[in-house]
């Protein structure tokens, strides 16, 4: 199966999870079945300068970031850690983070949110 990029679901939010500014979001996958049933979210997001997700929780569900480009600073529960190209992030259930652009060009990163 081939999925057309004019097939994605591309949204805008601001002030996603009480953040700063705008990002927006790739979503890559239809539905839960194309993760076959494993996960709910497969999506290409950017956040432009300046901008954030703000910190949330997750509950019966885990999600992976791995930073495409740009540089950020990923709030892991608290700590504050750098983030740049080709790190990976993991938040499992019952804990929260939080990812802030804090350079010049666009974060993007992929995100994979996975079900318990």
């Amino acid at each position: 199966m081939v999925r057309s990029g004019n097939d994605v679901t591309k949204e805008m939010f601001e002030h996603r999870f009480g953040g700063d500014g705008s990002i927006i979001v790739e979503t890559l996958n239809a539905d839960n079945n194309e993760l076959n049933g494993k996960g709910r979210v497969f999506a290409h997001t950017t956040i432009q300068p300046g901008s954030s997700i703000g910190y949330h929780e997750h509950h019966g569900e885990s999600e992976i970031y791995y930073i495409l480009s740009g540089v950020g600073e990923f709030n892991d529960n608290g700590n504050k850690i750098p983030v740049s190209a080709g790190d990976v992030t993991y938040t499992f259930s019952g804990m929260g983070h939080a990812i802030r652009n804090t350079g010049n060009a666009p974060l993007e990163v992929m995100a994979l949110i996975l079900f318990e």
